[in-house]
């Protein structure tokens, strides 16, 4: 049996503080924009608004019920560690979806829930596309999961050749799909795919936004002096590597210099400063991890 502490399973201060902001942004989209105009999600919380449209079943209770089915199907699979924090976070969403869906009023003239923009689906869609995505956005930056196709992906990739990413979005194109079977009406079905699109597209701002990092490759005679500058002004760590010129057949130092996106033109300025002879490359990079930049997930 694998050990686990409690720290394993309990997230720090700040990771769970953005979990629940997460979970809980991820649950005003959900309850105020997809279920009073019966658009569908992906993941399992797509599953719980199809069968609530059919049997006014509880979105919050499926959701957990499968989530719950989910993790101990595969729990030898994903690890006890990653099933208990998983648990967690669906936990905490069912509560905040079902609180959600009880804040939403009931239209007194249809028996609905009341549409908060009208009968603009349109707006619906991409408001609820960009609020469910920051929310999940902000619970993948603390390292947590919301499980449902994020398990039936991670299943599928274990015993297929298929990459995670795109084992989720077969889940979830499935899912969104079975939309046309239950509302029978092509808006609401290109609505819940335009909505899954935003969404995506907002998490991966969110995620990676938040880990724009630039990586300078600086070669100058006077290196040290910019490795000096960058150290103390900018307060950047410098690695120096041995280069050879192959045209010259000479050996030039190399600074390898990672920095944020932000502090990209302070470097640039203080190289030309020095030496604006310098040859400078400069590429972004997805994420760093380490001292000065983001913590190493566990």
């Amino acid at each position: 049996m694998e050990k686990i502490t409690l720290q394993d399973i309990i997230p720090s201060g700040k990771d769970l503080f953005l979990m629940a902001s997460g979970l809980l942004i991820f649950a005003v989209g959900f309850s105020f924009f997809i279920l009073p105009y019966q658009m569908t999600t992906g993941g399992v919380s797509g599953i719980g608004a199809l069968i609530y449209y059919v049997t006014k079943f509880p979105p919050s209770y499926t959701y957990f019920l499968i989530n719950v089915a989910l993790l101990l199907f595969a729990l030898k699979i994903l690890g006890l560690k990653y099933t208990v924090k998983t648990l967690l976070a669906t936990a905490m969403l069912s509560i905040f979806i079902d609180l959600g869906q009880r804040l939403v009023p009931i239209d007194p003239l249809t028996g609905e829930m009341y549409k908060l923009v009208g009968e603009q689906k349109f707006m619906a869609t991409v408001l609820g596309g960009l609020i469910e995505g920051l929310g999940l956005g902000l619970v993948f930056q603390s390292g947590g999961s919301t499980g449902g196709s994020d398990i039936v992906a991670s299943i599928i990739n274990k015993h297929k050749p298929i990459s995670l990413g795109r084992a989720l979005l077969m889940v979830d194109i499935f899912i969104v799909g079975a939309n046309w079977f239950v509302i029978r009406d092509m808006e609401t079905l290109v609505m819940s795919y335009c909505m899954l699109f935003i969404s995506i597209t907002m998490i991966d701002y969110v995620v990676n936004g938040a880990r724009q990092s630039v990586q300078f490759i600086i070669v100058s005679e006077k290196y040290e002096e910019i490795a000096t500058l960058i150290n103390h002004d900018l307060h950047r760590g410098c690695t120096v590597l041995e280069g050879h010129g192959w045209y010259s057949k000479q050996k030039r130092p190399v600074l390898l210099v990672m920095a944020k996106k932000f502090e990209r033109k302070d470097i640039f300025n203080l190289i030309h400063r020095i030496d604006p002879k310098a040859f400078v490359s400069m590429s972004n990079v997805e994420g760093v991890f380490g001292e000065g930049f983001d913590p190493i997930k566990k």
